[in-house]
């Protein structure tokens, strides 16, 4: 009769058999060998073993580097004091690492990949914190000795291989969106700075942007709520999204001293004092609703582009001048301060050139917010087939 509970929830055709109960020392031994000569590699809890050279990390290991040991590509190393977070990696380089690491090469019908991915799985670590030794976790550590008796189901080794081959394609897939997402940012940092700086612009654009000062532009509104929307249309400011609200003041009274907030209205933080911290100046881009009563909504006086003035006030350069340094604030925080912000002057363009670049940021935007989708979906399909595809 078949052991249910050695057979994963998520297999591959074909795979019916059982997984065996081995221990460790059965499928590794320990690569005792040392040298001082090789590359210097580091075991990381989320990019496994990497070159140090390549982390922004001062070197501190020591000149005299006899006792390192080696790595061959294919082993397997870990943090002695870190397996129970996760430290551990499939080598895919030849070098040396540290004496509080462990290195482990896998045995006849053991493939490396398959337990590497194994040993990055939330029930293995947990297996790891239990029998590592040490009074607390700062102590706690996974010697060898130790390891090689802790027992982990494993398939025969043609499985073994094709999971590691769906999740080395997994992984490549996680890499190469986290490179693109990170291009895409940069190139909307690159963007931003180059066209408030006017160093870069349209085809077919070369009038001088106007200078005009922000109380030209926008205007103090004293719209009330006086129960035209209800609790479900409360704006969340620091994140510019729809918000619950506080139970205990949802009253039909309390909701009409909340501010209206129309689409393309600027919020600023402060009723009382004034002084408006650096991120809580946005423009409303979700939709018409309200904020609570410390808000102060300034409305456009003309027909201003939605897009491009979103961009304009969230770009660390074009914002900078309105940005004043607090003298009462012990942690020195750049704050706004109405009466200087109504007095500055903006660079504005046209209204055709304000959509033109209004659109291009908010299509990288959409781009960013596409990769980072698809990123999450890759990162929950990952954690799904960890939890299933194994036993």
């Amino acid at each position: 009769m078949k052991n249910e509970n050695l057979v994963p929830k998520v297999r591959f055709k074909g795979f019916s058999d059982p997984w065996e109960q081995r221990k460790l020392g059965e499928l590794f031994n320990e690569r005792k060998e040392k040298s001082s000569q090789g590359e210097l590699l580091s075991v990381t809890i989320n990019s496994g073993i990497v070159k140090f050279d390549t982390l922004d990390r001062k070197n501190n290991s020591s000149a005299d580097k006899s006792n390192y040991r080696v790595v061959r590509y294919g082993d397997i190393a870990y943090n002695s004091m870190r397996m129970w977070q996760g430290a551990s990696g499939l080598s895919m380089y030849n070098g040396i690492v540290s004496p509080a690491y462990t290195v482990i090469t896998p045995r006849t019908n053991t493939d490396a990949g398959f337990m590497a991915v194994n040993f990055k799985r939330k029930s293995m670590i947990q297996v790891f914190q239990r029998n590592s030794q040490g009074l607390t976790s700062d102590t706690w550590n996974l010697k060898f000795p130790v390891l090689k008796n802790i027992r982990i189901s494993i398939p025969k080794i043609t499985e073994q291989q094709i999971i590691t081959e769906l999740f080395t394609v997994i992984n490549n897939l996680i890499a190469a969106n986290e490179d693109k997402l990170e291009q895409l940012k940069t190139l909307k940092k690159l963007m931003m700075q180059k066209i408030f700086s006017q160093e870069w612009r349209f085809k077919g654009f070369t009038d001088p942007w106007e200078q005009r000062k922000f109380s030209e532009l926008f205007f103090k509104s004293k719209l009330k709520n006086n129960s035209l929307f209800s609790s479900d249309k409360i704006i969340s400011v620091a994140t510019m999204t729809w918000k619950k609200p506080d139970a205990s003041r949802s009253s039909d009274d309390y909701m009409k001293t909340y501010n209206i907030a129309k689409m393309g209205d600027i919020v600023f933080e402060g009723h009382t004092t004034k002084e408006f911290a650096n991120g809580r100046f946005v423009e409303n881009t979700l939709g018409d609703g309200i904020v609570s009563h410390i808000f102060d909504v300034y409305s456009p006086v003309m027909k201003l582009d939605l897009f491009y003035w979103k961009y304009f006030i969230h770009n660390e350069r074009s914002i900078g001048p309105l940005l004043k340094r607090s003298t009462t604030n012990a942690r020195m925080m750049s704050n706004l301060v109405e009466r200087d912000v109504l007095k500055q002057f903006l660079p504005v363009p046209s209204s055709t050139e304000q959509s033109s670049i209004g659109h291009m940021l908010h299509l990288i935007d959409n781009l960013i917010a596409a990769n980072e989708d698809k990123l999450n979906q890759l990162k929950k399909l990952k954690k799904y087939l960890m939890q299933n595809m194994f036993v």
